[in-house]
């Protein structure tokens, strides 16, 4: 019904309303510091860096999804969980045996869902595998971040980058049409209170109480999740091969964190 740009731009909106409104719930008594921490430096440059790495990967996986099913994508999306011990190469951190042997698998995995049965690879995969590299990018960032500001308000500002650069983009590549959007109401609703503004909420507190480890190992859970529901959902169907694939796969994002000994 609606663009993807259009979906992005009105689920973060929606995101940044009802964040704003529950950070006003928890500091009613306090009202002058809730002006005041909205002022912090810190929170904005955290806010725009990480809205940028997440308008970027979700961007790419929104028009990603236009090519491919839900399932596949929560796989391929799930790939920045072996991609993120590679970006620490950049930081000075050498990535262990266990996630060059994950790499390996997942290379294989992307061959089994991507590549079998067709003569050429789905524009879709590839915009799926640039979105992983994406997300990688902005865990990575809010790891960096996320006990320096407020978990509420990085999550509040990064939505507010994506939604006004989405925008931006809506108006430019797309025709939004608000019969269209208020059509859509109970997707975008979801997306924007429950996907954007809880779900990513519990990302950064979840990052910010646990070892990257476990906590990229739990939110790899997703692409079970995406398969389960495109299967109860959407009714669709997955061959062998891109089982198998979507398996290799999984078995990568398990092994690629799996703690090793020096």
């Amino acid at each position: 019904h609606i663009g993807p740009f259009t979906f992005l731009a009105v689920r973060n909106f929606i995101a940044v309303f009802f964040l704003m409104l529950v950070i006003a719930v928890f500091e009613i008594r306090s009202l002058k510091d809730y002006w005041q921490k909205w002022k912090d430096k810190k929170l904005w440059i955290a806010g725009l860096l990480c809205g940028i790495a997440l308008f970027v990967a979700a961007g790419l996986q929104q028009v990603g999804m236009v090519y491919t099913d839900a399932g596949k994508a929560g796989f391929l999306t799930a790939m920045y969980i072996v991609l993120v011990p590679f970006i620490g190469l950049f930081l000075g951190k050498r990535p262990t045996y266990m996630a060059v042997i994950s790499v390996v698998l997942a290379v294989v995995g992307l061959y089994l869902l991507s590549c079998v049965g067709v003569s050429q690879i789905n524009i879709g995969d590839l915009l799926l595998i640039a979105c992983a590299l994406a997300f990688a990018v902005q865990i990575t960032l809010i790891d960096r971040w996320v006990s320096k500001v407020d978990i509420l308000r990085l999550n509040c500002v990064q939505s507010l980058v994506v939604a006004a650069l989405s925008a931006i983009c809506m108006l430019l590549f797309e025709q939004p049409n608000i019969t269209d959007i208020v059509s859509c109401w109970l997707p975008i609703g979801y997306a924007g209170i429950l996907s954007t503004g809880v779900a990513y909420s519990l990302q950064i507190l979840g990052q910010k109480h646990l070892d990257t480890t476990p906590a990229s190992l739990l939110m790899s859970l997703e692409s079970v999740f995406a398969v389960i529901s495109g299967w109860l959902v959407l009714n669709e169907r997955m061959t062998p091969a891109e089982y198998t694939g979507c398996a290799l796969v999984f078995a990568a994002v398990i092994l690629s964190q799996i703690p090793t000994k020096k």
